[in-house]
């Protein structure tokens, strides 16, 4: 993968005068967003969350890289021998000298015992304002969201650095300068239902009840795509939600829900970083995003032990953390939150996640994200060239995409959804394993977009697809027992994580490993897929990109077919 090596050293360089500092993230040239509107000063009253993020050896990430993808592919005589957090330690670990260097500057600074990670390669603490602007020489300030007006962050406003000792053996400083990009779900805030013709016959339509008898729900979901009711749980299976943006959950919604579409799993089991249910009850965060991925997780996954991760921060590199040290994480790990590549401002940190995906994957955990919600356009918007989405663009998870049904009203074949996040990364190169599959992709389309407005040597997403739109919206329960209609690959992701959690059910009943990193598998199992080859993704523009019979950046290889899947997991040892 291109950038790796500048991001990593195998050891200290040469000896730096003490006093000399280094820009972190140099690539970096904006400190600023039109959504979030600067504001105070950090005082010492202030307590800012700090991760050091330590640099890697490029000869043990590429060797890392390459033990991953034989544990993860179903032709190797390793798949599925995931490793355990020493070996990945062992592995990965940057030399004790680096990690002293960076304890022994917090420690110079009044940083009194900072977390260190379990694989050794991050250093987290908290501290106040000014002690945290001491040690990165810049300023840092509140922000509040135009929109989400009870949010507040902590970022620079201009470059940050470290003393050379220091920034020579460290990626980057998270979160400091990335603004988040705040959405909710798309509600369609129907009362009765939408106002569409009844073509379909099957009384999964009207689980939830018949004034809502055109949206998506769980019984509608188990007819597509064929999964079955879970009898029992296998000892070590669990899935897992990450929320950010004050999106947490009450009880009150799962229940009506469950209520409503006759479900008695809608239930989280363990909550890591808290959680704030009178929010969701207030009106002011409805909290659809996370009561969406709850209802829908949970409906898929059933009696599989649910966590839910919530991250004050709005950092990703915050949340894998929190799971990489977690000796018991589950199997499963559905997120619906991403932004545009261009977005993420540095490269190092867009490598710094990608490596954390990649430690999570070959410990056995499965990881998938959702493609985004504006077609190949991206949350910056129609231009001169598609915006591809981090992390759906990141080779170590899963991304998801969203489709139709292809007749409305009809559970039946499925058509691109019109604003499902696909295309081809900016930053990553093109896998491997994917290079056949894009590379029929592109002879045997005949609707390309232009070549201008795409980087065809890149990674290309999504890997898979469900339902998404709002054609046929997903019916929900939120504010308190509130019923409508949400679209979004925020719900596709968690639908498609519930059902490879099921499958890790029956791998691990059959006394088998997890189905770990998932990307291997699924290009090497494509058949065992609903495959999709209609519809677009042009969020509602001229162009981009059309599905066809096999895998294409619209919706990957298609939709679960549960039973095929069954069959494969069983298959491989």
């Amino acid at each position: 993968m291109r950038g790796l090596v500048v991001l990593a050293l195998c050891a200290l360089g040469a000896a730096a005068q003490a006093s000399d500092r280094i820009q972190m993230e140099p690539d970096v040239s904006t400190f600023a967003h039109k959504n979030w509107l600067q504001g105070a000063r950090v005082t010492s009253a202030d307590s800012v969350k700090l991760q050091f993020f330590l640099k890697h050896c490029p000869k043990k990430i590429a060797a890392f890289e390459e033990e991953l993808f034989s544990l993860a592919s179903t032709k190797s005589a390793k798949y599925g021998q995931w490793l355990s957090p020493d070996e990945v330690t062992e592995r990965l670990a940057p030399k004790q000298e680096n990690l002293n260097a960076v304890l022994n500057f917090l420690a110079a600074n009044g940083v009194d015992k900072p977390h260190v990670n379990v694989h050794k390669d991050i250093v987290s603490f908290t501290a106040s304002g000014p002690v945290a602007e001491k040690l990165i020489a810049s300023p840092l300030y509140h922000y509040s969201h135009r929109r989400f007006k009870r949010v507040d962050i902590v970022r620079v406003a201009g470059p940050y650095s470290l003393p050379a000792e220091v920034a020579e053996v460290t990626s980057l400083v998270a979160e400091l300068i990335r603004f988040p990009a705040l959405r909710e779900a798309k509600l369609d805030m129907i009362e009765g239902g939408l106002d569409l013709a009844k073509t379909n016959s099957s009384d999964a339509w009207e689980a939830c009840g018949t004034r809502y008898e055109t949206f998506v729900n769980p019984a509608v979901l188990q007819e597509r795509y064929g999964y079955p009711d879970v009898s029992s749980v296998s000892s070590g299976n669990g899935m897992a939600l990450a929320e950010f943006q004050r999106q947490y959950y009450d009880d009150d919604d799962l229940s009506a829900f469950a209520t409503a579409c006759g479900t008695d799993t809608t239930t989280v089991d363990k909550t890591i970083g808290g959680n704030d249910p009178d929010t969701c009850m207030s009106g002011l965060e409805p909290c659809v995003e996370s009561l969406l991925d709850i209802e829908y997780i949970g409906a898929v996954g059933q009696t599989i032990p649910l966590t839910v991760y919530y991250s004050s921060t709005y950092s990703l590199l915050d949340w894998a953390e929190s799971v990489g040290d977690n000796a018991d994480a589950e199997p499963v790990h559905s997120v619906s939150y991403g932004n545009d590549e261009v977005q993420q401002t540095s490269d190092a940190y867009m490598y710094s996640c990608n490596t954390e995906f990649m430690k999570l994957g070959s410990k056995g955990i499965s990881v998938l994200f959702a493609s985004g919600d504006q077609g190949v356009w991206g949350r910056s918007g129609f231009g001169t060239e598609y915006h591809p989405d981090f992390p759906a663009s990141s080779p170590y998870i899963t991304a998801v995409g969203g489709t139709d049904f292809a007749t409305i009203n009809t559970i039946g074949d499925e058509t691109t959804w019109a604003d499902g996040g696909g295309g081809f990364s900016n930053v990553f190169a093109q896998p491997s394993w994917q290079s056949d599959a894009v590379s029929t992709f592109f002879s045997t389309s005949t609707d390309l977009p232009k070549d201008s407005l795409y980087n065809a040597t890149g990674r290309g997403y999504p890997d898979v697809a469900a339902l998404a739109g709002t054609q046929n919206a997903y019916f929900i329960s939120f504010k308190g027992g509130s019923f409508g209609g949400v679209g979004g690959t925020s719900a596709a992701c968690p639908v498609t994580a519930g059902i490879f959690a099921q499958l890790n059910n029956e791998r691990l009943a059959a006394g088998k490993s997890t189905l770990g990193w998932l990307n291997p598998f699924i290009y090497e199992n494509s058949g065992a897929f609903n495959d999709v080859t209609s519809g677009t993704n042009n969020g509602g523009y001229a162009s981009g990109f059309t599905a066809v019979e096999g895998w294409d950046a619209a919706t990957g290889w298609g939709t679960p077919n549960y039973d095929a899947l069954k069959t494969a997991v069983l298959s491989y040892q």
